[in-house]
């Protein structure tokens, strides 16, 4: 069995038209849909790159490995997917971003890649805005020229991705073909037949954020960005690029997906496309992500699944983590995990079962003073001293986090199908009805009609912990003292 990974950076899964939204276009998304299996409710397990990235190639949550800041990245001595495939055999091809593993750790794979398809973005684009004006981290670029930016950067990618096919078409070495590209991460900018595909009368109303018992980020956020001074027209124009840069991320996708036919690797292939994590794009007045945001347009990601012989349609709206991909491949390739991990395998869904209705699926992120080293704004030899510059579309991020360590504190969500649940050691707690608020506007925690709700979820979020809590080596070591 083959596989191709198909891992856009920041695609939330209420973009997609086949998860619903009717006023975008990605048609090639539909037809893989079509094909394979959606899962309709699935959710990662960091609201942020690199974390959710980790926990996707262990199957372990946060809390089991430390894995919750932008720099801390899997390190040889952990176990993940790539590992269990190269010693079976598998060749890895690798064209994107990494995010992912550690020096000393990715070159154990030996993967095959381009030079030109590692880090950078490309050309440059420019900011609509002069550094001057209020409205400069809004984080709104201009649009680009097809090779320029993060878009340039995702088609060569993917360019690089289809060779790969063609070079191992004849090939009986089996192979994991990774493609993670960068967009439709912000800044919010796309070719200008993207950009301007979509406007603002085609974005439905925004998720506003109207209940004042809400953590401290929302208005905080706001105020070191400027976004305030937007108007509701200008906060959906992002979205509208954000869409635009989905489209063209779909248009992409569907050149993947004929490559794959054309090589006729369609009947030797499974194909899983996904992402990281969700983005803001103009709702609640807020853009990209924060590291302990948990609304599920940051939460929830697309997961679709093809394999030769699974059940063509076929949608399960059980919850799903995205953590399940680890245990799903390795099902799939033959392959035993040999680490405590807590990833489920999604095999019999796609064989057309449904999943668990009584699944609880958690995301954790955050953290705090007693380790500053994790803050964003913490410097070190490996982090781009730029940040700190004004001009930098991070700085407003950088100086929140330094200045309002409490907006970032360590924070755990829950959910079930009706409701959602997040405790913070820091700042307010939340609670939402799903099936009431789906938007997640009003905060109930504080509501005595939910207390029974509430102590309820707090208890099982305490078993979940002491279920989760530490991971105990698969092999033993000798208790005596080793003799020469």
């Amino acid at each position: 069995m083959n596989f191709v990974f198909f891992f856009p950076d920041e695609m939330r899964a209420e973009s997609l038209s086949c998860y619903g939204n009717q006023s975008i276009k990605t048609p090639n998304y539909d037809r893989f849909a079509k094909e394979g299996v959606k899962f309709d409710n699935c959710f990662v397990q960091n609201p942020v790159c690199s974390p959710s990235r980790c926990c996707l190639m262990t199957g372990r949550y946060v809390h089991n490995n430390g894995h919750r800041s932008l720099w801390h990245l899997l390190r040889p001595h952990e176990p993940s997917l790539f590992r269990y495939l190269h010693n079976e055999g598998y060749k890895i091809g690798w064209f994107g971003k990494n995010d992912l593993y550690s020096e000393d750790y990715i070159r154990e794979f030996n993967f095959t890649s381009s030079p030109e398809c590692k880090g950078g973005t490309g050309k440059p684009v420019k900011n609509i805005y002069e550094p001057s004006n209020e409205k400069y981290h809004s984080f709104v670029y201009e649009a680009c020229d097809e090779g320029d930016g993060l878009a340039g950067k995702s088609k060569l990618q993917v360019e690089k991705a289809i060779e790969f096919l063609e070079n191992h078409k004849d090939s009986d070495e089996p192979f994991f073909l990774y493609i993670p590209i960068g967009l439709p991460h912000p800044p919010y900018y796309a070719p200008e037949k993207y950009y301007d595909m979509y406007n603002v009368d085609d974005i439905s109303q925004l998720k506003m954020d109207v209940d004042k018992d809400r953590p401290l980020y929302y208005d905080l956020i706001r105020k070191y960005r400027n976004l305030d001074k937007l108007s509701e027209d200008e906060l959906k124009k992002i979205q509208a690029i954000y869409y635009g840069m989905i489209s063209y991320t779909d248009m992409l996708f569907g050149k993947l997906l004929d490559a794959i036919d054309a090589c006729g690797m369609n009947e030797t292939t499974t194909v899983i496309a996904s992402s990281d994590h969700g983005d803001f794009a103009g709702d609640y007045g807020l853009v990209e992500k924060w590291p302990n945001a948990f609304t599920d347009n940051i939460t929830r990601v697309p997961l679709i699944i093809s394999t030769p012989d699974n059940k063509k349609g076929h949608k399960v709206n059980e919850q799903v983590e995205l953590f399940d991909i680890m245990s799903t491949v390795l099902e799939l390739a033959d392959i035993k995990a040999e680490h405590t991990n807590f990833s489920q395998s999604l095999v019999p869904q796609l064989a057309g079962s449904c999943g668990d209705k009584d699944r609880i699926v958690y995301c954790e992120g955050g953290y705090d003073k007693q380790e500053p080293h994790a803050f964003e704004s913490f410097v070190s030899p490996c982090r781009n001293k730029n940040l700190t510059n004004e001009n930098h579309p991070y700085y407003p991020k950088i100086m929140q986090q330094a200045n309002e360590p409490k907006s970032v504190c360590r924070s755990v969500m829950m959910r079930t199908l009706d409701y959602k649940l997040i405790r913070r050691t820091e700042d307010i707690n939340e609670l939402y009805d799903l099936n009431k608020d789906p938007n997640e506007i009003y905060n109930v925690y504080e509501d005595d009609r939910y207390r029974s709700i509430r102590s309820d979820m707090e208890n099982k979020l305490i078993d979940w912990y002491l279920k989760t809590s530490d991971t105990i080596p698969f092999n033993d070591d000798i208790r005596g003292f080793a003799i020469d």
